[in-house]
């Protein structure tokens, strides 16, 4: 495996959504005598772990949004080099806090579209119907007439795009026998369930688009290009406050800090400007501060640091401080998004 994601990733080099690999190393001191390692950029949080902190309400269609674009931006890239990821799951994701996106980990199990050299691919509850073929006919040590194709990545990606959206591990799901029969009516009920409350014509778009990755067919399946046309892509959506939580960026975003009585008395506004800054310069270098006096945003504190290392420092200090008789609520912010100038409003 070590040799083969080495030289993915050596070929995949420079696709943002793709994790970076910096080297190669050995390890001299490992139990089982010197071994091989890969010097990748350290990432964040993975989906597998924002799905936990979902707890069954399902991630929010910002996140849902963001990660299905990053993840097929990552896939149209390396299909177009001709390789086949084989392994994309949840624990597979990883959000980015430098870079504001998700990218790809994991190469071990991929290969070269047409030349295929391991037959047992992809995570049990992510592995497309194809796969299944195969893995079970290798166990009978027999040969499967068709290879698996790039088509196994959108499979999988359309499953966890699907338990972003439920919030539901569906690895059951997609083994019974009625998924076999009819996905199709399992995804509707998925979304027509009570428990969803997004609204009915972004769902409905999501919902098609989860749709196309997941015929059993996979000649039918769309490509990751065609489905990153879905209309899905064309709806803006503002994060929640969970996601501001749980996805660092170098930005961070403080609530409950001033009174209106302070942004309108010059005096005051500065002296506090000082002690936030005073404050906030103990974690890290503060590039730029900003607290509007009007709305969006009226009142709220914006700290930008150099790096996303600073801000996650100063998220967990932050939090829960006493400032001015008030408790402090520390979130981060999109770096994009506050260059631009541009405040979300609806957030909570």
């Amino acid at each position: 495996g070590f040799r083969k994601e080495r030289a993915a990733l050596e070929q995949l080099r420079g696709h943002r959504n793709i994790v970076t690999l910096y080297g190669v190393f050995t390890n001299h001191y490992s139990a089982n005598g010197p071994s091989r390692c890969l010097l990748l950029e350290l990432l964040d949080i993975s989906v597998s772990e924002l799905l936990l902190h979902s707890s069954n309400q399902g991630c929010s269609m910002w996140m849902i949004q963001h990660c299905a674009r990053d993840v097929l931006e990552a896939l149209a890239f390396l299909h177009h080099k001709g390789y086949v990821h084989a392994d994309l799951k949840p624990r597979n994701i990883l959000w980015s806090a430098e870079e504001e996106c998700f990218k790809l980990i994991d190469f071990g199990l991929s290969f070269k579209e047409g030349n295929q050299d391991v037959k047992y691919i992809q995570t049990d509850g992510y592995r497309a119907p194809e796969a299944e073929v195969q893995n079970c006919l290798a166990q009978a040590g027999l040969q499967s007439e068709t290879e698996c194709t790039s088509a196994v990545d959108l499979w999988s990606l359309g499953i966890v795009l699907l338990e972003m959206f439920s919030g539901m591990k569906l690895k059951h799901t997609v083994q019974s026998q009625e998924w076999k029969t009819n996905s199709s009516a399992i995804i509707d009920r998925i979304f027509a369930s009570e428990g969803v409350v997004n609204s009915a014509i972004p769902a409905y778009h999501l919902r098609d688009l989860i749709k196309s990755m997941l015929h059993c067919d996979q000649g039918k399946r769309a490509s990751a290009e065609k489905a990153l046309c879905s209309p899905f892509f064309s709806i803006p959506f503002a994060p929640h406050i969970e996601d501001l939580v749980m996805l660092p960026t170098p930005v961070l975003r403080l609530l409950n800090v001033l009174s209106d009585a302070s942004l309108q008395c010059e005096e005051e506004y500065e002296d506090i400007l000082e002690d936030i800054r005073e404050e906030c310069q103990k974690y890290g270098p503060v590039v730029s501060l900003l607290i509007p006096k009007e709305n969006p945003g009226k009142g709220q504190v914006f700290v930008e640091y150099a790096n996303a290392g600073d801000s996650k420092a100063a998220q967990k200090m932050l939090t829960g401080k006493i400032f001015d008789g008030k408790f402090v609520v520390a979130t981060f912010y999109p770096l994009s998004a506050y260059k631009r100038g541009y405040l979300y409003q609806n957030l909570l």
